[in-house]
């Protein structure tokens, strides 16, 4: 089946979606994006992910192409077009093109590229065994709570993680765990407590961990929105990421340290199964 995408307006196949060489997300990295989940051929979490799209245009004074509404829908389509069950949808909003120019003209049309990628979300091989992260320095600039398309200290962390044997990145300043490189960290405590930071513009606001923090009361569970030590994360109980591309996701070792017993731990576990279960009712 040809994979395809959306463009400016235009579904097409993947092989001629194509955007200009001047467009300034290639240029300046002037863009934003989301990653939506889809689990059982359906949008998971849509009304976080299109309030944090509006927030993060808004932030960068950038105008949409389209409505968060009819956002929504092309992703649908694209969904359907594409029979996507299980995966996710990648939407990136830049804007627009022109001559290179730091200073975008007040006229430009703004980009909007979307595409689907299949991928096993429920099932998936690390959420049964865990993944091990690296710690490595935060070096990304202060606005993390833009999801911009500016992803290069993501990349070369993500690198450096795997240099030192591990899959994934924590990233830490001054000793302190700002967030994973492609998601949302947490740990939970030897008394049972879970911890994250608090929204601010050091960290991006994770539209799967906010999905989670409304679920945690089920379980009699406590959040403390605070930022944590790696020394604490080395010291906890259990550790997780939560993301829209791997949904809570069990942390089994950081810098080569095992967390409680090295295996995924019953919160993280139950945390994982409810949140599915919740996102699979609201569907």
């Amino acid at each position: 089946m040809t994979r395809i995408a959306y463009v400016n307006g235009a579904f097409l196949p993947l092989e001629q979606a194509q955007v200009s060489i001047l467009d300034r997300g290639f240029l300046f990295a002037d863009g934003i994006y989301e990653v939506t989940a889809v689990i059982d051929g359906r949008l998971i979490d849509t009304p976080r992910h299109m309030a944090r799209l509006e927030r993060s245009a808004r932030e960068i004074g950038m105008a949409l192409r389209e409505t968060p509404e009819r956002i929504a829908a092309i992703e649908a389509e694209l969904i359907e077009r594409n029979g996507l069950i299980e995966g996710l949808v990648y939407l990136q909003a830049t804007r627009g093109a022109a001559d290179r120019d730091f200073l975008p003209a007040a006229d430009l049309a703004p980009t909007l590229v979307m595409f689907t990628q299949a991928k096993a979300l429920i099932d998936a091989p690390a959420a049964r065994t865990g993944v091990r992260v690296a710690s490595v320095p935060d070096i990304r600039w202060g606005r993390r709570d833009i999801k911009s398309v500016m992803l290069l200290a993501q990349v070369l962390a993500k690198q450096e993680a795997v240099r030192a044997g591990a899959q994934d990145a924590w990233l830490v300043t001054d000793g302190m765990i700002t967030e994973g490189a492609s998601s949302t960290a947490w740990i939970v405590t030897s008394e049972g407590t879970l911890v994250t930071r608090s929204r601010s513009h050091v960290t991006l606001l994770g539209c799967t961990g906010d999905a989670l923090a409304a679920l945690v009361g089920e379980l009699g569970l406590e959040i403390d929105w605070r930022p944590f030590s790696l020394d604490e994360a080395y010291a906890a109980r259990e550790a997780f990421n939560s993301a829209a591309g791997t949904l809570i996701l069990p942390v089994v070792a950081i810098d080569g340290r095992p967390i409680g017993d090295g295996k995924p731990g019953p919160v993280t576990t139950r945390l994982r199964e409810l949140y599915i279960d919740a996102a699979r009712k609201a569907g």
